[in-house]
Order: structure tokens, then C-alpha cells, then sequence
């Protein structure tokens, strides 16, 4: 751990008073009395209160879902402004929180900014700087946590921050990993059991260290746990390798969050693609594990209690890094759920880990899974080859993304933000040398999805129970943000094309659109502050392949506004 003083972590703390101006920068001390917030509890993250939206997914089993009516199918048409606010520049793909009437909101390559829920007037601000005062990083930094009176943040130099939730005042500093080697953040934790839980990426480089999930104090920062994403030569599953050394064993980025059931007392989280991409490149046929897999973990002590891999020996790029959503289906199963880039819903038995069944959208060529195990094998002909050119579906940045699906507990359907396009590329080798490495990927030309050939976006409506499809809204461009449920029978997500919608989750009509400053991006929320409903919607720019070149290729008379991150909050009259 190294500790850094205030000036020298950036944090910039404004106390707004009066008709909304600066009062003046004050020590946090002089902030702490007239910020009221009340410390956040492991109880309450397991079960919020209705007003709040305390986890990256508001709930630790990752719905997206939040119980709040007052904005409801009947009124919804009658939404208006009730403030913005600029963000900071960099890839901005935020999850914010709202707990006490505040909201934080995670800042580009590390760092928070937190407002006012109700009004958005801004009462502190932090920047995490890298060493020797460098310049603040600006890649995406997806979410944050809260617990206890802190908020706490990762940075894109692979360190994890505890602040004071109510001035920013610094608490602790941890630096995880070593950037020089590759290592960083995207995302930030979840809270589990008094411990910051976090995956990290930046793991594409050889060196003699895999990537992993570690867990820390909440108080201090102190590493409790470290589990690797990469079996080890000797250890359970290393044989999955071949005979490759530990150095060229690559991968395994743990990049989004997880979730957590306290009855089973297990962590899910998801882990990415092996590197390079291709099994050629990699120099091994072999399973690779733990990449594409969900891995369910002992809070204790970082134990792997059971894996399934979904993809093994991973090919195109097809990660399954994405969120754990677990849901009992139907009072009888309980499952956790997950979808990766191949757009395929994998279930498994939360307790065991055992296969109940994949259910396929059809966009993608590429595997084939056994309705028996669960195994998905390639089809032939469908492993790429060095330097030739291999079209398949969906392109590599997958039909199913960092875009998280939602849950809605009265429809008991999955909501799934979807890009419909496919790819002709090539891969190349690799060289395996200490200090290099890669992805291995070639060059790329997108392409349109031969089931939408007009358009590359979808919101689809899926039975959680029988995998039915209940209902699908096509765009011209790709949804950019999440989806999110609520009580009031409404699933809300936005687009590349600057449309917010929101639909009936029933029946997936339209009952509200509206178009922003530019892409809506990001994780939209609600909560609610003295009785009234919120609806938070982060719009920006930058990311992947996603939000970047397919839109742009495939749909080039759509044109965006570039640096325009920013906050836009509704509510009824």
C-alpha cells in the first residue's frame, strides 16, 4: 500500500452553498458536517432501500431492476428534464450510484464525481493521478462502489481508492499491479462480506504473472485474497495449456464486475478470451482455462468452488467476461445467467455449477453447444488460419457486449441490448517473447448481418424460464447503454443514433423517446430523492469497435458529437 496526501491524489473537494455557487474549496473536514450521508451497510447492499441504486447493477445478483412506480406505462409519456450535467472527457461508459439524495458518478481512467441527486449541483469532486503527477488516463472506467461511509474506486494504473463518501478526503491508496507490465482497470469493485472485490485486465502482455480477481479490507486496502484467471503449469486445469511455460499463458481479463448470492455464499464473475486470440497464435489447441469461463468463488478465501467454461480453446475473440445475473426460475432452479459476444444465454445451477441449458439467438456460426453438457465445439472450417481471411458472425466485437442485459422479476424476462453485424478478417502470429504479445488480430472489414440487413440494433425480450422470444425492437444503429427494469412495467435503454427509449416491458412498445447531445452510453439508473422518481441517462462517446467503426461503416449517415459527455436526469412534472 502508499499512502499520498490530498494535493498530490488530485481530490478537489467544493462545497455548494446558496444560490448554487462554490463557497470555496474547504479542507474535508469542513465539508464532512453539512453533507448528510448515512454509512452504507453490507445489509443494505444486499437489499436497498427502494429510493437507491447503491451497486454497479443496483442489487449484488446484478438485475438491473428496480422496484420504484412512480414513473409507470400510464405517465411516462408526460417525462421532462430535470437538470443535466457535464461529465468529464475520456471514454465515458459510467454506471453512477445514488444513495443519501447523492450521486456518483465514475470519472474516465479513474476518479468521481459526485452531485446532488436531486438537483445536480456538484459537492465533490476526485481525480486519481497516476505516480509522479502525471496526466489523468481518460479510458473507460465503467462503475464504483460504496460502502460503510466510503466510496471506493479503482484507477486505470491498477489501483484501488477508498474515500470519504462524504467530502472525497482520501482513506487509502492500493496499488495492485504493476502498469509497466500491462495491468490496469476498467471497471471498479463490487463489496462483499467487508471486502473490495475487483478483476483486472490489461493482460494481453507475456510475462511470468497472470491476470486474477483480488479482494481487499475495506478499511485499510489490504489484500485478503488473490485468484488467478490462468491456470498455472502444475496447478487444477494448467494442463489445459499444453506445454506452455507460464510466461506465454495470457488472458484471462476479469474486466466487468460480478455478482454475489449470500445463500449459496458465492462470487460470479466472468473471465475473458485467452491471448493472442487465436489457438494458432497461442501455440496450444488446449482448453486454456479459466478464459470464457464463470467462476464461482469462496468470498473466504478466493477458492475456486466450481468453473464451467463456455467457449474452450476461445478462437475469434468471443469473450464471456460479461454480468452474472441470478435469478429462481419459476421457485424451482437457481441459476445464474450469462450471455458473451456469440449471443448465446448460458444457465447454470448457481450451487454446483452444473449445465441447464444454452440457448442460442441464432446471429452467430461460429460453435455448436451440446444440449447435454453444455460443450461448445467449432464448426468446420471455422478456426481461423494465419494470415487468410475467415467471415463469420457475429464480428468480433460480438453481438452481445459490455452492454448489460436486465431482469424484470414480473415479466421474468431478460432485456438484451444487442449489435447485429458480422466480420471478414484475418489473424496473425504472435511472437512468443518475454515483454511482448498481443491479441493477434489482423485486418477487419464489418459487415451486415444477413438476418438485419437495414439496421445493426436490437433490444430483444427473452423468456428466462423456456428462452422464448417475447418481443424485439430493431434500431438502425446499436443500443450503447444497459437495460433497465423497473416496478413500473418500463425497460429503458439508448442508442449510437442519441435516441432514449422506453418501452412497455410486456409488450415492447415505445412510450417514450427522446434524443440527446449525442450516443447514449453508459448504464442508465433510477432512484428517488424526498418521494421523487429519477431516471439518470449518461450519454458520451469512445469505446470498442461497438460504438466506434461498426456504427460508422455500417451506418455512416448517422453522425454523432464528439466530447460530449454529460448527465441528462428525468422526472415527471
Amino acid at each position: 500500500m502508499r499512502s499520498r496526501d490530498r494535493l498530490s491524489a488530485a481530490a478537489i473537494v467544493i462545497l455548494l452553498a446558496g444560490f448554487g455557487k462554490p463557497a470555496g474549496r474547504l479542507a474535508a473536514s469542513g465539508a464532512a458536517a453539512l453533507i448528510d450521508f448515512k454509512p452504507v451497510s453490507e445489509a443494505v447492499l444486499l437489499h436497498p432501500d427502494d429510493a437507491d441504486w447503491p451497486n454497479w447493477r443496483r442489487t449484488l445478483d446484478g438485475w438491473g431492476y428496480s422496484p420504484l412506480k412512480q414513473i409507470n406505462i400510464e405517465n411516462v409519456n408526460r417525462l421532462q428534464l430535470a437538470w443535466a450535467w457535464g461529465l468529464s472527457s475520456g471514454v465515458s461508459q459510467p454506471a453512477p450510484l445514488a444513495a443519501n439524495g447523492m450521486m456518483f458518478v465514475p470519472i474516465p481512467g479513474g476518479g468521481v464525481q459526485t452531485l446532488d441527486a436531486a438537483t445536480g449541483d456538484l459537492l465533490w469532486e476526485y481525480r486519481a493521478r497516476p505516480g509522479g503527477d502525471g496526466a489523468p488516463r481518460t479510458s473507460p472506467m465503467c462503475n464504483l462502489a460504496i460502502y460503510d461511509d466510503k466510496v471506493y474506486i479503482a484507477a486505470a494504473d491498477a489501483r484501488l481508492i477508498a474515500l470519504s463518501a462524504r467530502t472525497g478526503a482520501l482513506v487509502w491508496d492500493h496499488q495492485v499491479a504493476d502498469p509497466k507490465l500491462g495491468y490496469s482497470y476498467t471497471s471498479g469493485p463490487i463489496v462483499v462480506k467487508n471486502l473490495i472485490v475487483a478483476g483486472i485486465t490489461g493482460c494481453q502482455r507475456y510475462k511470468n504473472d497472470v491476470c486474477f480477481i483480488s479482494a481487499h479490507d475495506a478499511q485499510t486496502g489490504k489484500e485478503v485474497w488473490r485468484t488467478s484467471t490462468i491456470a498455472r503449469p502444475g496447478e487444477p486445469g494448467g494442463d489445459t495449456w499444453g506445454e506452455l511455460p507460464l510466461t506465454f499463458r495470457a488472458g484471462g481479463d476479469a474486466w466487468m464486475p460480478g455478482s454475489y448470492d449470500p445463500a449459496a455464499n458465492l462470487i460470479y464473475w466472468g473471465t475473458a478470451q485467452a491471448k493472442p486470440w487465436t489457438r494458432f497464435a497461442r501455440g496450444t489447441d488446449g482448453d486454456a482455462l479459466y478464459t470464457n469461463c464463470t467462476l464461482a468463488i469462496d468470498p473466504a478465501n478466493g477458492k475456486i468452488v466450481w468453473y464451467f467454461q463456455h467457449i474452450p480453446g476461445e478462437s475469434h475473440d468471443m469473450d464471456e467476461s460479461f454480468e452474472r445475473i441470478l435469478v429462481d426460475v419459476g421457485g424451482a432452479r437457481s441459476s445464474v445467467f450469462s450471455m458473451g459476444k456469440l449471443g448465446i444465454l448460458w444457465e447454470l445451477d448457481r450451487r454446483t455449477g452444473a449445465f441447464v441449458g444454452a440457448r442460442d439467438l441464432r446471429y452467430q456460426n461460429l460453435v455448436d453447444v451440446d444440449p447435454r453438457t453444455g460443450r461448445a465445439t467449432y464448426r468446420p472450417n471455422m478456426l481461423p488460419h494465419a494470415g487468410i481471411p475467415i467471415e463469420f458472425c457475429p464480428s468480433a466485437s460480438g453481438v452481445k457486449s459490455l452492454r448489460a442485459m436486465a431482469y424484470h422479476p414480473d415479466t421474468q424476462a431478460f432485456y438484451i441490448p444487442l449489435n447485429l453485424s458480422c466480420e471478414r478478417g484475418t489473424f496473425n502470429e504472435v511472437e512468443r517473447r518475454e515483454g511482448g504479445g498481443g491479441s493477434g488480430g489482423g485486418r477487419r472489414t464489418n459487415l451486415m448481418h444477413p438476418e438485419s440487413p437495414d439496421g445493426i440494433g436490437e433490444l430483444l425480450a427473452m423468456s428466462a424460464r423456456t428462452g422464448e422470444i417475447l418481443w424485439r425492437h430493431r434500431t438502425r444503429t446499436p443500443p450503447t447503454t444497459s437495460a433497465l427494469t423497473t416496478g413500473g412495467g418500463l425497460v429503458i435503454v439508448g442508442d449510437y443514433d442519441r435516441y432514449l427509449y422506453v418501452h412497455d416491458a410486456r409488450t415492447g412498445k415505445v412510450l417514450f423517446q427522446t434524443r440527446l447531445s449525442t450516443s447514449v452510453q453508459g448504464f442508465p439508473i433510477t432512484y428517488a430523492v424526498n418521494g421523487r422518481q429519477y431516471i439518470a441517462v449518461p450519454v458520451g462517446t469512445g469505446g470498442g469497435q461497438w460504438v466506434t467503426t461498426i456504427p460508422a461503416e455500417l451506418t455512416p449517415e448517422k453522425k454523432i458529437a464528439q466530447g460530449a459527455n454529460a448527465m441528462f436526469v428525468f422526472a415527471l412534472p
